[in-house]
């Protein structure tokens, strides 16, 4: 089927993905393998972003953004590093994750002070949500700050932090009433100079090797009050309101992930041969790759449609969390199937597709695990 959702202005978003694909082609593409092997990519690549005009596309054009508010070009970059396996760049998080927060919530001040930089690539960002003892149960942070004069005094630990190594500015969500339930939390922007904040070590993963992910300690930060994001004891309510685009997020990169799958192992198999044939004359070949490209197709379809409820402002949680689940599960399947198709050379590294099923395991985890989805889902239906 075609894709209608960027119908309405086709040369404007089709100049805008001629640029993400020339940009990743550029400047991502030809040092991501070693990127991988450093556990993070160059800070000149998000200078280079910046330049391009790849960051903070929301942003008002006073701060350097491109002043328009429409996710779509946001999908469009993140279909674009997908396609080039580029698994380690953390624009996503910074463009569908961390600016909504900033663009809502800042103070005009805050946005004088951050904005600039968040748009130029010098100001990296990161969220710190997830502790070493917990995951998707948010009110069950530990990190604790404390008033003290006009400032908050911040103790605790975040791990699996996107960005942490490389972080400038980490939103940090910590408990500030522990007395008052669902607002006992409030959003604190920690910067990478103050005192008490540590960087622990550069974690290990499976996949997406290039994305440094770390774990944050905070021993009396003392943050000010000019770096409180939006309103005391709304921290939850906040994240609440955000989730939902970062799980579409994480839908668009995971349906365009089972389309790179698709790709790759077609091509394969037509190239490959067996038993004096290529693999794709093989009857078993076809029926595979029939599903998966069905399945491909029914995900562009809600994904698109998803997409469409956000930009039109209608796009609920719940639907959020269908697609959220639905497409990182998909993947997961998909890149499986493909590797099976490729072999012994399925499990070598130097193929594409063998990154690409190291890389797809953490989809269905991070956001929000998939369970919690399904909680979301199911409790939808009984309210």
């Amino acid at each position: 089927m075609q894709r209608n959702i960027f119908a309405d202005d086709a040369d404007g978003f089709g100049s805008f993905r001629d640029l993400a694909r020339t940009f990743v082609a550029r400047e991502v593409e030809p040092h991501h393998e070693r990127w991988e092997e450093e556990g993070q990519v160059s800070r000149e690549v998000w200078l280079a972003a910046g330049k391009a005009g790849l960051l903070g596309m929301e942003v008002p054009e006073e701060y350097g953004g491109g002043g328009v508010e429409d996710f779509r070009y946001n999908a469009i970059l993140n279909e674009e590093l997908v396609r080039a396996g580029a698994s380690g760049i953390g624009f996503p998080l910074q463009n569908d994750v961390v600016a909504p927060y900033l663009m809502r919530l800042c103070n005009d001040e805050q946005r004088r002070r951050w904005l600039p930089g968040f748009c130029s690539g010098e100001l990296i960002t990161a969220i710190a949500m997830t502790e070493p003892g917990t995951g998707s149960d948010l009110q069950g942070i530990q990190t604790t700050a404390v008033r003290d004069g006009s400032d908050w005094v911040l103790n605790g630990a975040k791990t699996f932090i996107t960005n942490g190594i490389m972080a400038d500015l980490v939103i940090v969500v910590a408990k500030t009433d522990p007395d008052a339930g669902s607002r006992a939390f409030t959003l604190l922007v920690v910067e990478r100079d103050m005192p008490g904040f540590e960087r622990g070590r550069r974690l290990k993963k499976v996949g997406m090797k290039a994305q440094d992910t770390a774990e944050l300690f905070f021993t009396d930060v003392r943050v000010p009050e000019s770096n409180v994001l939006g309103e005391l004891g709304q921290g939850l309510i906040y994240l609440m309101q955000n989730l939902p685009q970062e799980r579409l997020s994480i839908a668009v990169s995971s349906t365009a992930g089972v389309e790179r799958a698709l790709e790759l192992t077609v091509d394969y198999t037509k190239e490959r041969n067996a038993f004096g044939k290529p693999i794709s004359a093989f009857q078993n070949t076809r029926f595979e790759l029939a599903e998966i490209a069905t399945e491909a197709q029914v995900a562009r379809v809600y994904t698109d449609r998803c997409l469409a409820e956000h930009v039109a402002g209608k796009l609920s949680a719940t639907d959020a969390a269908m697609a959220k689940w639905w497409t990182s599960d998909l993947l997961k399947r998909t890149v499986d199937r493909c590797v099976q198709l490729h072999g012994g050379y399925g499990y070598m590294l130097e193929y594409p597709i063998a990154r690409a099923f190291v890389d797809a395991r953490v989809q269905s985890i991070f956001g929000g695990t998939n369970e919690i989805m399904k909680e979301i889902i199911g409790r939808s239906l009984f309210a």
